[in-house]
């Protein structure tokens, strides 16, 4: 059965059939317009680890989550599939996290890697893992690419998605990094990790072909990384969710401050969301929750607008799910995927 079959015979308003792919959809990787790779990696996570779970249980969340987008009409024929879960990738996290943590205990306890041979040992072989699993993203990125879907990547720690951008590199002469997240994220090499989850737009913003990094919603970073916001000339521009409320309490209202960050993007956009972005009442189980952050809604306002004005989201990522004793913080990152998905679709229609 093709695609245009499965539409005329699939019911968009019954259970969510787990036989299918994610959301109960029934396409698969092929037949869909994006595509979910799922990244479950979380190595050099720093304080409280889970997200390498988070592919797996917003997958099972996903099921529950009703298919009508009274926003974007028949959104789910568009097709939204994830790829297969990489059990190697599971494995190999896990027993690298094990090694991470005792290498970051060591650190904590005062050691160093100039003085202390296992921990340098630990340290490069952590750098040249992480390292492999950038080309793994890569690769498969550039794969789904070369099929023209749109990808998007479900993690894991934060540090999952820069394979991702480095095969956007390839496939366009620039773009912007639109960041909703409660850290920074460009640290140099956090805890001597070259590819931590700390680091991530340090990184990115390696990448010639980045030509901007626009932050929202940062609440949590060290002196610096403000002072490297400052000295960038313009290329990272952060809009700290302090001084958005503090607009917001002076009567500015959160469409002008959407217009504001908007007028900051160039046509392209990479799209990435970590979790904590929000207020952490909706993820209290993400690695490194931080008081402040966004309601569901308000931040897929600012998503909506981006599509309104015809601005293009060539790729997006999702982290730091990190899924507790229920289904809640899996819950809203099924439905954030969705809803996300659905408009990333319609900005490249």
């Amino acid at each position: 059965m093709n695609k245009s079959d499965k539409i005329k015979t699939f019911d968009p308003n019954g259970l969510g059939d787990k036989g299918n792919n994610i959301y109960g959809l029934p396409f698969t990787t092929d037949e869909a317009k994006v595509v979910v790779i799922p990244v479950p990696w979380e190595v050099t996570v720093s304080y409280s680890a889970g997200t390498a779970n988070g592919p797996q249980a917003i997958y099972d969340a996903s099921f529950q989550v009703d298919l009508y987008d009274p926003y974007i009409k028949d959104a789910w024929k568009t097709g939204i599939a994830m790829d297969k879960i990489p059990e190697k990738i599971l494995k190999k996290s896990n027993k690298l996290r094990a090694k991470a943590e005792t290498y970051i205990a060591m650190l904590e306890d005062g050691m160093s890697t100039d003085e202390n041979k296992k921990m340098r040992a630990l340290q490069k072989e952590i750098n040249a893992e992480c390292a492999e699993l950038n080309k793994y993203v890569k690769g498969i990125a550039l794969h789904f690419m070369s099929k023209k879907k749109i990808v998007a990547l479900l993690g894991g720690d934060h540090s999952t998605p820069l394979g991702l951008m480095q095969a956007l590199a390839e496939k366009h002469k620039s773009f912007a990094i639109l960041q909703i997240d409660a850290h920074a994220d460009l640290r140099n090499a956090y805890e001597g990790f070259e590819y931590s989850h700390a680091s991530i737009m340090y990184n990115a913003l390696k990448i010639k072909q980045v030509e901007k990094l626009v932050q929202v919603g940062i609440r949590d970073y060290c002196e610096a990384e403000a002072n490297l916001v400052k000295n960038s000339k313009g290329r990272v521009v952060t809009f700290y969710d302090k001084d958005i409320k503090h607009q917001q309490y002076k009567g500015d209202t959160w469409a002008k401050i959407c217009g504001n960050i908007i007028k900051q993007l160039p046509d392209k956009i990479y799209l990435s969301f970590d979790i904590d972005g929000l207020d952490p009442k909706l993820c209290p189980n993400t690695g490194t929750p931080v008081a402040g952050g966004f309601e569901y809604e308000q931040a897929l306002f600012l998503i909506q607008k981006i599509v309104e004005t015809k601005k293009q989201i060539i790729a997006f990522d999702i982290n730091e799910v990190a899924p507790g004793k229920d289904e809640w913080d899996a819950n809203v990152g099924a439905r954030l995927l969705y809803r996300i998905a659905n408009l990333a679709a319609k900005s490249n229609k």
